[in-house]
């Protein structure tokens, strides 16, 4: 997928790329640092049919919303081949007891047979987090493992 760039003296820099459906799809991101979804017009696509401000949380949450699916359709994939094995995306919430601790205070490998394989946070992916990694309130963990071992790592996550 290409990516143009667009330095707008004064303005700021536009990044966009066409969708296979011919729709331009960017942000606009200002010299003071603010941003704005841009949607090209159905017909015309050079012309904008909407534009999004976006505050920084926005943009983290958008970027995770599309992140997070993709890493996790691409491990589904990965593992398809493989039966009894599947991937889950487990949300770190503000009430997590491991909200603040590392990846091996869970002892989550040895306690269930899962494995960490990513964590998801503001639209970041951390790939094969080291034990020293530390959670926080937001992000997404992702794990590989059986059915029975996924579980096992939600209800760690949750309650401990």
């Amino acid at each position: 997928m290409d990516v143009e760039v667009t330095r707008l003296p004064g303005v700021g820099i536009k990044q966009e790329f066409t969708t296979a459906t011919g729709r331009r799809l960017g942000v606009l991101t200002y010299r003071d640092g603010h941003r704005e979804l841009l949607v090209s017009d159905l017909t015309d696509p050079d012309a904008c049919s909407a534009t999004v401000p976006m505050t920084e949380p926005e943009c983290v949450a958008l970027g995770t919303l599309l992140g997070a699916p993709n890493l996790v359709a691409q491990l589904r994939g990965e593992h398809a081949e493989v039966p009894g094995v599947g991937t889950a995306q487990l949300p770190v919430t503000q009430g997590s007891p491991y909200a603040g601790r590392t990846l091996g205070d869970t002892a989550m490998r040895t306690r269930t047979g899962a494995s960490v394989v990513a964590v998801v946070r503001a639209g970041s992916v951390h790939a094969s987090p080291r034990p020293d990694f530390r959670f926080e309130a937001g992000d997404l963990v992702v794990v590989v493992g059986t059915p029975d071992g996924r579980r096992h790592a939600a209800a760690i996550l949750e309650q401990g």
